[in-house]
């Protein structure tokens, strides 16, 4: 391979395997950079683009979350978001979308997550669009202008970063700007996984009295338990009477329910018993339906009883990027999030993917 081209993982079409393919390399355009990948991540919702659950173009280079160190800046490609000087052969981590800035959300609603014309990087860029190279799960990606990147602070583990690489800014987003944890909050978080786990960690920072965690597989909930995140962990996935496990749920959340329940189960019936967890007078924060798995039934008698607090969270911004990498040194200082990785070479994406799907791996990451 030459000096001026690189591989990527490709989605040809939806539903069949992936292919790795070698691209042209441009010169970082101007205002942003071309940055060699050391680790692209393997989002839940990967799986889901890969099955076509969504709208997106093909074929299309995957990967929305990424660590790696910078080969090129373009003109005008100085600094990062925080105003650190860049160089050539920096860590930098970037913000996976670029809001337009002139749509009704971002010019009016002051919501960028929810832009109407939001590129973003392994999801909308599509190789025939160029630059091909447009996704992490590649050895080299071209970020444009606009992109919001930050360096990690010095001593950061790129693996321990990439554990919450997505999930991390996410909750970010959900407990700055949707609803915070109040300091001495009992919360419940319903999912086990990266998007669980950064819920119950941001939790146990921002003052927790306690964080309950209801999920599975047992091996997840066991491999959280292990990095120090949570503090009771109940399997809801594999038992034979669910309402079992969810009367232990809010018998450990104090007998009355949580103050706060945060789903990140991404599965549409967590919902309906997520509801019943809350105290009354309680919030139900919901995170985990990104992508819309199908309709499920709730009793909205238990939002009025309760006089609940229904709130939703969509996505995140470069901002709630830059907040979660400042984050990292007093996360990876109180959990383990490094033994949350798998790496994976990117010729063996098919693998990762396979092991993300079963729950096999916390959280997969394809490295160059």
């Amino acid at each position: 391979m030459s000096a001026r081209t690189g591989r990527a993982v490709v989605l040809e079409s939806f539903g069949s395997p992936l292919a790795l393919r070698t691209f042209d390399l441009p010169a970082a355009p101007d205002g942003g950079m071309v940055v060699a990948c050391t680790y692209g991540g393997i989002c839940g919702t990967d799986l889901h683009l890969q099955q076509g659950h969504l709208a997106i173009p093909t074929p299309l280079v995957l990967g929305h979350e990424g660590i790696g160190v910078v080969r090129e800046l373009g003109a005008g490609a100085a600094r990062d978001a925080t105003g650190a000087e860049l160089r050539p052969g920096d860590t930098v981590m970037w913000a996976s979308s670029i809001a337009c800035g002139s749509c009704v959300p971002c010019r009016l609603h002051r919501e960028p997550t929810l832009c109407e014309n939001r590129r973003t990087y392994g999801v909308n860029r599509s190789v025939e669009q160029g630059p091909a190279l447009s996704g992490a799960w590649a050895d080299h990606i071209v970020l444009q202008q606009g992109t919001t990147v930050v360096k990690p602070a010095e001593g950061v583990d790129p693996l321990a970063a990439m554990s919450l690489a997505c999930a991390g800014p996410t909750v970010v987003h959900a407990l700055y700007e949707r609803r915070p944890v109040r300091v001495g909050e009992v919360v419940v978080v319903q999912g086990s996984g990266p998007v669980g786990l950064a819920a119950a960690a941001l939790a146990q920072l921002s003052g927790a009295a306690k964080v309950v965690i209801v999920g599975g597989p047992a091996g997840r909930l066991r491999a959280a338990a292990a990095a120090g995140i949570g503090d009771i962990h109940l399997d809801i996935a594999g038992a034979a009477d669910p309402e079992q496990v969810l009367a232990r749920v809010r018998e450990a959340a104090g007998g009355d329910g949580a103050d706060l329940v945060i789903e990140c189960a991404g599965v549409p019936a967590a919902v309906g018993q997520g509801l019943r967890l809350a105290r009354r007078g309680g919030s139900y924060l919901v995170i985990g339906q990104y992508t819309d798995a199908g309709d499920t039934l709730i009793n909205p008698h238990q939002i009025v009883h309760r006089q609940l607090d229904v709130i939703g969270s969509w996505a995140f911004t470069g901002a709630h990027l830059v907040e979660y990498v400042k984050l990292l040194p007093a996360l990876t200082a109180r959990f383990d999030l490094r033994s949350l990785v798998t790496s994976y070479p990117l010729e063996e994406h098919a693998a990762a993917l396979s092991a993300v799907a079963d729950g096999s791996v916390m959280k997969a990451v394809l490295a160059s």
